[in-house]
């Protein structure tokens, strides 16, 4: 098999044995086992990382299927070849080329030269950032719960948060499915969770660039179109989610401008892959739901835990709008041109993305008995592994929950992996046809 069939094989697996987990009736608090398609929904969506739930995490799940679900949202983030060779690197094992291929196509890399040294990096910096995270929620927390109690929501939450899954366990102290929203206005948990929201879809690559500049005085040009990009469009959609959510009476406008402030940010941060919210996104005006569709659409980074078309994509394609409107043949990024290789896989992939999107947004629109935007938001969420919902999630029909689940897995694979996954090996081009042109606009 080839690296992308390996890596989608995988995935089906490892969301299979998730399933028969969930299943089981330890995993349920009542006791009562949870039906085929719910477990199977849970668990795609754990593995995929992207965090929308039929039942409320803390209010269905037992202690055990809350860990199963956060066993599938390590690997599913960090991806199962990473963890194979963690297991492989603390038993001394050698990684095989074939192993190499896959680690390749899974960290989204150009070529395998230091593949497995980087593999090292991003467990330990995966590590690291988590128990930091933990630690600093647990302090938090242990103000507000007894202190096992926050220890555990502390791993388990920056754990979902930095692998951009967005699973909560809040629905048993506040309200089922309230997310975040018990800490709207609590500056150090917004702080905490939008840092590791950051920090996971940012990328591994972006991390340990950022990490080695003091030694390499440098920055690669993928980590310097990934920061620049992201610190814009950060900026961008807070400033949008202020303008359009400041007058609304269910959402910001009984808020102080600090308040106001905050709320923007993280709802600006979550979209591109986090999931989670402190705010009910029903709640928000139609301009702003669209709005965070096209973040969603938009996605983390290359090499990260998030969906999405990723942000490099969604930047050549921008490059290709102004070097045309320039009347220039090439893109040029601080400095340095990319190959038109580049673009075409740029163009390929928003492309398939967006018939995705389009296809299966049709064809939930005459089995579900919501609006279309609800429906279009759903799908999007799916495709970028975001896990926010307008409150249609728990309404799916089964034929609903099956499409939703493709598309978290198609999200979280990719779809140029699956696509290459389901092709034979290219064949070299033996015939060059003449050029010729044709007319557009």
């Amino acid at each position: 098999m080839s690296p992308p069939q390996t890596l989608a094989l995988g995935f089906v697996l490892i969301i299979l044995i998730g399933t028969i987990l969930l299943m089981l009736p330890i995993s349920t608090i009542s006791g009562v086992s949870t039906p085929f398609i719910d477990a199977f929904f849970t668990a795609t969506s754990a593995t995929c990382v992207t965090g929308l739930v039929i039942m409320d995490t803390g209010t269905h799940f037992s202690m055990f299927g809350q860990m199963v679900m956060i066993t599938l949202v390590q690997i599913g983030g960090l991806g199962f070849m990473t963890m194979a060779t963690m297991i492989a690197l603390v038993m001394r094992k050698r990684i095989s080329l074939r192993e190499r291929l896959i680690l390749q196509e899974s960290m989204k890399q150009n070529s395998m030269d230091g593949i497995v040294r980087l593999i090292r990096k991003v467990l330990f910096y995966a590590l690291f950032i988590e128990l930091t995270g933990a630690i600093l929620l647990t302090i938090r927390w242990s103000f507000d719960m007894p202190f096992a109690k926050a220890i555990y929501f502390g791993f388990f939450h920056s754990i979902s948060m930095f692998n951009n899954a967005g699973f909560d366990l809040f629905g048993s102290i506040h309200a089922p499915f309230n997310s975040l929203a018990g800490y709207a206005h609590d500056p150090a948990v917004n702080l905490i969770v939008m840092l590791l929201i950051v920090l996971g879809g940012i990328g591994f690559i972006v991390i340990a660039d950022l990490l080695e500049f003091p030694k390499n005085k440098k920055f690669t040009l993928h980590t310097k179109v990934v920061l620049s990009a992201s610190g814009a469009l950060i900026a961008i959609s807070t400033i949008t989610i202020f303008i359009f959510e400041y007058s609304n009476p269910l959402t910001f406008e009984p808020l102080t401008f600090a308040q106001k402030s905050l709320g923007s940010l993280f709802q600006a941060i979550s979209p591109r892959s986090g999931g989670v919210s402190t705010m009910d996104v029903a709640d928000m005006r139609q301009a702003t739901q669209f709005f965070i569709v096209i973040l969603m659409f938009i996605g983390a980074s290359p090499g990260s835990a998030g969906g999405g078309i990723k942000i490099t994509t969604f930047v050549i394609l921008l490059g290709a709008v102004i070097a045309m409107i320039r009347g220039k043949e090439t893109i040029v990024f601080f400095r340095r041109s990319l190959s038109k290789d580049r673009v075409n896989k740029a163009i390929t992939m928003t492309l398939l993305a967006l018939m995705l999107i389009i296809f299966v947004s049709m064809v939930l629109s005459t089995t579900e008995d919501h609006q279309f935007l609800e429906i279009l938001f759903e799908v999007t969420s799916a495709f970028g592994t975001t896990g926010m919902s307008m409150g249609l999630t728990q309404d799916l029909t089964t034929f609903g929950k099956i499409m939703i689940s493709i598309m978290m897995f198609l999200g979280r694979l990719g779809p140029l992996t699956l696509a290459y996954a389901l092709t034979s090996k290219p064949e070299k081009e033996l015939i060059k046809y003449p050029e010729d042109k044709i007319i557009i606009g």
